[in-house]
């Protein structure tokens, strides 16, 4: 049996339409990274707010102490908004 030779146009194509394909599987598999990522910040997120929370209620400082302590400069004194 003969093996016809595929014309050079015919090869292109063939390496066109794998490559759309190797990169659609890359955005697929950059997408759920991507999705993974965020979740797992997410949970970071939320477990430094919550050890916040508890060591704001933990140091028995007023609210108002608390404030002026997180809106102070570097050097002790209040920052403008």
């Amino acid at each position: 049996m003969a093996r016809t030779r595929k014309t050079s146009r015919e090869a292109l194509e063939e390496k066109i339409e794998k490559a759309e394909a190797d990169v659609i599987a890359a955005k697929k598999k950059y997408d759920q990274a991507t999705a993974n990522l965020k979740e797992l910040l997410d949970k970071r997120d939320a477990i430094r707010k919550e050890e916040i929370l508890s060591a704001v209620v933990k140091s028995g400082r007023s609210y108002e102490e608390i404030m002026n302590f997180l809106n102070a400069g570097s050097d002790g004194e209040k920052t403008e908004k």
